[in-house]
């Protein structure tokens, strides 16, 4: 029984305070402890953020982050997902001339995008810092089917993929063959708590099969560490498909005993806490990828939108007395 668990991550008021890496010649990272990492590439002519962070005031940080190391314009984004905590700060980019992402992102923030927003500022509200200021959904103005290519000046060129359905319908991974950096959005996490409840679980060990193959010799994960080297690159893909192959497993195995979702949750959290219960997170992501999980095994194709209501009732039922 976890009944002392506070609602998803309600609780968390530790302020993380991201830092820039240099990833490679004009590519950097603004990677948190374990809040959602953005990034960052140069070109000859402007400068191209992947994601944005989740309010207009946290934005700015990385705003300021960005002008320590160049004052070339910000002409471009490209959004790996359609969630909140990665979409919502871009309108603190005045110059920005083009927001980027895939078909299937474009088409969540039309569908879903407000119901994420209102979840999502419940269940963190740490993340959502100056809410007030966010002046409505962040739409794409381009957007692309299964691969873009940007070229930023000489041989460098920013490759967009969506290599196929996983965190969400319409993940994008922002790819640069010349410096082997691989931006991956949540399709990766590094040793934290991989979230589920948007996913097409059973779809995504073959994307990630998919990222495996780019290989990667940087990685900034959706949260955690920036992996560097092949090896740890590699295990990072390894251990996020291990955490959903166990996610799946618990379910089905409490599935095939006759148990009420409530049942494989607790069969998932016996079963998966020795090994990934350290990970940051996975207290607050686990109900929902139990849910998601508990609905794709029984034929639910698409994930069920959340909303504010419905995380809660998701909670009440499962951490409650």
């Amino acid at each position: 029984m976890t009944a002392n668990v506070s609602f998803a991550s309600a609780s968390d008021t530790r302020e993380q305070k991201p830092q820039l890496r240099e990833l490679a010649p004009d590519v950097y990272g603004y990677i948190s402890d374990f809040d959602p990492n953005c990034g960052f590439v140069v070109g000859d002519e402007q400068v191209v953020l992947i994601d944005t962070r989740p309010t207009p005031r946290m934005a700015r940080d990385f705003l300021a982050a960005i002008r320590k190391v160049t004052d070339k314009p910000i002409k471009t984004i490209v959004l790996t997902h359609y969630h909140a905590v990665r979409v919502m700060g871009a309108s603190a980019f005045g110059e920005v001339e083009a927001i980027i992402a895939s078909n299937g992102t474009l088409d969540w923030i039309r569908t879903r995008g407000q119901a994420d927003f209102d979840s999502e500022v419940g269940r963190f509200p740490r993340l959502f810092a100056g809410v007030e200021e966010i002046p409505g959904l962040t739409f794409p103005t381009q957007s692309f089917e299964r691969e873009m290519t940007l070229r930023l000046g000489g041989s460098r060129e920013l490759h967009l993929r969506a290599l196929g359905r996983g965190h969400s319908s319409g993940d994008t991974v922002a790819w640069l063959p010349d410096c082997g950096v691989l931006f991956s959005g949540d399709v990766v996490e590094n040793r934290c708590g991989v979230y589920a409840g948007d996913a097409y679980i059973g779809d995504w060990a073959g994307t990630l099969d998919a990222v495996r193959a780019l290989k990667p010799r940087v990685l900034v994960p959706g949260r955690g560490a920036v992996l560097r080297g092949e090896a740890e690159c590699a295990e990072a893909i390894g251990l996020t498909q291990a955490f959903l192959q166990a996610l799946l497993d618990s379910v089905k195995a409490g599935m095939a005993a006759g148990e009420t979702l409530k049942g494989c949750f607790a069969r998932a959290e016996a079963a998966m806490t020795p090994r990934f219960g350290s990970w940051p997170v996975f207290q607050h992501v686990l109900p929902f990828d139990v849910s998601r999980a508990y609905d794709e095994l029984r034929g639910i194709e698409h994930p069920v939108v959340w909303t504010a209501q419905r995380d809660r009732e998701l909670w009440q039922t499962l951490r409650g007395e």
